[in-house]
């Protein structure tokens, strides 16, 4: 990797510097658009204590629930819980800390972060557990909590293209929590299905500046469905 040019050629190379007690933050919603692969990684690498800020921890055998089976993560920042019964087993024994956040104010905090702001006022949350030791203020007649940002030793993102520069484009609803994670991470890591050459991408189409992005690596993804309905 030199210059302009992110591209890394493994994913030893792609989360190198990753250690114990990081905080991690990973984009995707559900099993839809997260860095299935750079999550694989991190298992490979067997790193502990990890604080993980994601809107879910994957389910059981895949996705980030994968770092559960090892009891690599200490903490998750997250809004969801539903589909991971080892995430559940885990909070219900006192295992794993887990901060329940509503989905906007979690994406706020990583937008917020990487904009550089500290810290922001939502009425999201007043008056119930989640407002719990956080100061309160009143604008225009109604009371809103003040929620802190957050930034993470490394972002973990799965983009669809982007080009050797680090521009990033998501695809559809993949996009998700992806842009603002990417903004959030001091190391910003990016998997996409397919690079491109500076210049072969729409500048109006690109989500993710390049800016945002230290290493990119092209990857394969198995893009499992997490609840498949179909006719009987």
């Amino acid at each position: 990797m030199s210059g302009f040019d992110k591209v890394v050629h493994s994913y030893e190379e792609a989360m190198a510097g990753l250690e114990d007690g990081m905080t991690v933050i990973a984009g995707g919603f559900g099993l839809c658009g997260i860095p299935e692969n750079l999550i694989a990684q991190m298992k490979k690498m067997g790193t502990k204590d990890l604080t993980i800020v994601s809107n879910n921890c994957g389910v059981d055998g895949f996705g980030l629930g994968i770092l559960l089976e090892d009891r690599q993560v200490k903490k998750m920042v997250s809004s969801y819980v539903g589909e991971n019964a080892l995430f559940m087993e885990q909070l219900l024994a006192g295992e794993l800390e887990v901060e329940l956040t509503p989905q906007g104010t979690l994406a706020e905090k990583m937008r917020a972060g990487g904009a550089g702001i500290p810290a922001f006022f939502t009425a999201t949350g007043y008056g119930t557990p989640v407002a719990e030791g956080k100061e309160v203020r009143e604008f225009n007649g109604r009371n809103y909590i003040m929620e802190e940002s957050v930034t993470g030793d490394f972002a973990i993102v799965k983009g669809w293209k982007a080009d050797r520069y680090g521009n990033v484009i998501y695809r559809h609803t993949a996009q998700n929590f992806n842009p603002m994670a990417a903004t959030a991470g001091k190391i910003t890591v990016v998997e996409v299905e397919e690079i491109v050459e500076p210049g072969e991408l729409d500048p109006s189409q690109i989500h993710t500046p390049g800016i945002y992005v230290d290493r990119l690596i092209l990857g394969t993804f198995e893009k499992r469905i997490e609840q498949r309905t179909v006719r009987k």
